[in-house]
């Protein structure tokens, strides 16, 4: 019973006449019989007949037949209800992330690469409705997946990413921005988002950071910066040791937020600063909830009336009564 609902329930207030129907029938039970008065039954044989002793049950059919009416107009139903969503407005991003050397700082824990990784990938689980497309940069840029639906793809995608020296070192901000706008630039989406992070200032490539934030423009691409890495010193890495293992000295984090910020305000997205593997994370949940996307939820009610049963039951019970009365218990006295 826990799945049936009742279309018009204010009819179960019917229910207190059931009590009125009960008191009336006691007080009137003696008029239902023709009586025979005589001074002594002893010239009578008692009957103990099993018929004689359920007559007074008779109008319990006829208490039971309204009861099961009074539930059939209360329309009892069942309902499946199935959902479909359907995006309307979907959003292209493409995260572009650098990987550098310097990524291998360990101000965020175990470092900054690292860091970035479990929260990209958190980022790309909250996303289901909206394409993503990955590209990494160091002196140069390339794209490692291009937008796709396909979130193991790019979850997978992230994983991979490491330092391996396929790039030569440097940190190319405008390689990285202007291959995320070349991915993005014939998107046929609602909104057009690029991601792009950073831990230091553009020292390499050959296309300005500048030029690459006009062409998103163009496009009507948002670019939201971060920059990643905290204030002060961290460990960075410089050399690597005989053992082939990166070594590690304190120096100054520089990153160039003037730049950023100006990429962010050119293109209408906005700057942050990660400093720490917190904030990273609230970072990206806030772009999280900057970039929302439409979803239409279309519900389907299929309803399975149950009152049928009850008519029935009803009709039933008031045929046998009808029936007992006029046959078995029409001679009765």
């Amino acid at each position: 019973m826990a799945k049936i609902s009742f279309l018009n329930p204010e009819f179960f207030w019917l229910f207190l006449l059931i009590p009125l129907a009960i008191i009336w029938l006691v007080l009137k039970r003696n008029q239902q019989s023709a009586t025979l008065k005589v001074s002594s039954v002893k010239g009578f044989k008692a009957s103990h007949s099993v018929w004689t002793k359920l007559k007074p049950y008779l109008s319990v059919l006829r208490l039971l037949a309204l009861s099961s009416l009074i539930v059939a107009m209360a329309r009892p139903r069942t309902v499946d209800i199935s959902n479909r969503t359907k995006t309307t407005k979907g959003i292209d991003i493409v995260m572009a992330v650098d990987v550098s050397g310097s990524m291998l700082a360990k101000d965020l824990k175990p470092n900054r690469m690292e860091a970035l990784k479990r929260v990209a990938e958190n980022f790309v689980e909250q996303r289901p409705n909206d394409r993503i497309g990955l590209v990494v940069y160091a002196s140069e840029a390339y794209t490692k997946t291009p937008v796709t639906s396909d979130k193991a793809i790019v979850a997978e995608a992230i994983e991979s990413i490491k330092y391996d020296n396929v790039l030569k070192d440097g940190t190319g901000i405008g390689m990285g921005l202007a291959t995320a706008v070349n991915r993005l630039k014939d998107s046929q989406a609602k909104s057009k988002v690029i991601i792009l992070l950073t831990d230091g200032v553009n020292n390499a490539g050959f296309i300005e950071p500048e030029t690459a934030a006009d062409i998103a423009k163009q496009y009507g691409i948002k670019v939201y910066t971060i920059g990643i890495g905290t204030n002060g010193m961290a460990e960075f890495p410089y050399a690597l040791g005989p053992n082939g293992q990166f070594l590690f000295q304190r120096m100054k984090v520089e990153i160039d937020e003037r730049l950023m910020k100006s990429i962010a305000q050119k293109t209408d997205g906005e700057y942050f600063r990660a400093t720490s593997n917190s904030k990273l994370a609230e970072i990206y949940d806030e772009i999280n909830k900057l970039e929302t996307t439409e979803i239409e939820e279309l519900k389907f009610y299929d309803y399975d009336e149950k009152y049928r049963p009850f008519v029935w039951l009803a009709g039933f019970l008031v045929l046998l009564e009808f029936g007992l009365r006029n046959t078995v218990y029409r001679s009765f006295i």
